[in-house]
Order: structure tokens, then C-alpha cells, then sequence
């Protein structure tokens, strides 16, 4: 765990890490427009801090282990004709930890398609990096009784938009790695099948 600076060491008392990198949410990214604008789903007020999240459940939360059934009819109609963990692209679906791994890709497409892990990760690993992604510029707030932090980039090879969007509760993480594939309502989609 890294601290910076004298605030930092007065919030050690409390347990937490100051995120002064945070800033407002863009909405529910991956759920971006197909130009890459975030959409305005935004909340009013953000709270910067992820160690803010609620401690976790007693009653452990079940890992889901199919891809489409975490996603509305909504988000499913967005990728349509996407192909799902196409064997081509390397393992997907329930691994041998209880992980799931959804691949959201054409294996002939050379950067469209999304990547989304869901697994276990304990609540102080877990803030940890999320901590550590606020200082690389994530913007971090807590919807839905979690702690989300999210950010896009321009591609480095391609003119699309790429990024990744991670939401962590109850000691479960929802980690998505996407490039000009940005479904609106994905990861809420998600958060709602898990916990609604």
C-alpha cells in the first residue's frame, strides 16, 4: 500500500488511501457510445475514496458462470453479432477457480472486442489496486453499494477508443478490458444480475 504526502498519513488512521487522481465518473463505461463519449449516465456527486465501499456480506455472493445470462436483453442486442469466447481467442468461459471469463471478440477483427473477468479478490487487495489505478488517472466512485473506477484512452494503433472499467463488492471483482466495443448498460448490467 503506497501513501503520498501528510494527507495520506493522517487518513493511515482510518485505513484509507487519499485518491486525489479521481474524478467525476463518465457514466457506466464500458458503456461509451460507438464515438467513444462517455455517456451522461455520470452521477452528481463522486466520492474519490474506494476504501469508502461498505465492508463485505457474511453470506458470500455466488460467482455467476454463463456469459449472456448476466446481461439484459438490452446490452445483448448491442452485441448481437458479436462472437462470444470464440475458441480461437484462448480460454474463456468458467475456469478451474470458478472464475468467469467472457471474450466478447471476432478472432478476425484486429482490435474491436471486449474482455470481462469476474472472480473472488478479498477487500484489501482489491482497494488496493484500485487505489493505485486512481493515481494513474482512473476516475473512482461508489455506485451500487461498490466501489467502481473507470477510464478510456485513445488507442495507440488504431483511431478507437479503448479502456477498462472495474466495479468491486462483497470480495467480487468485475474487470473489463474493452477497444471500440463499448455496450451501453454493460457493466451495470452485470452489477444488477450479481447483486439485484
Amino acid at each position: 500500500m503506497r501513501l503520498h504526502g501528510g494527507v495520506g498519513a493522517a487518513l493511515l488512521g482510518a485505513g484509507l488511501i487519499l485518491l486525489t487522481a479521481c474524478t467525476p465518473g463518465t457514466g457506466d463505461a464500458p458503456d461509451t457510445g460507438e464515438n467513444g463519449r462517455p455517456s451522461a449516465s455520470a452521477p452528481a456527486s463522486v466520492d474519490p475514496d474506494p476504501r469508502s465501499t461498505p465492508a463485505p456480506t457474511s453470506t458470500p455472493v455466488a460467482l455467476p458462470t454463463d456469459c449472456k445470462t448476466i446481461l439484459s436483453g438490452d446490452v445483448l442486442a448491442q452485441l448481437k453479432d458479436v462472437p462470444l469466447n470464440d475458441p480461437a481467442l484462448g480460454e474463456s468461459g468458467v475456469l478451474d477457480d470458478g472464475t468467469l471469463l467472457c471474450v466478447w471478440a471476432d478472432p478476425h477483427a484486429d482490435t474491436t472486442g471486449l474482455t470481462t473477468r469476474i472472480e473472488r479478490m478479498p477487500r484489501g487487495e482489491a482497494l488496493d489496486m484500485l487505489s493505485s489505478l486512481a493515481e494513474e488517472g482512473f476516475s473512482c466512485y461508489t455506485p451500487d453499494g461498490g466501489t467502481r473506477c473507470e477510464k478510456t484512452w485513445k488507442s495507440e494503433q488504431y483511431p478507437v477508443t479503448d479502456g477498462r472499467t472495474l466495479f468491486w463488492r462483497d470480495d467480487v471483482l468485475i474487470d473489463t478490458n474493452y477497444s471500440n466495443l463499448a455496450p451501453q448498460g454493460y457493466t451495470a448490467s452485470i452489477v444488477a444480475a450479481i447483486w439485484g
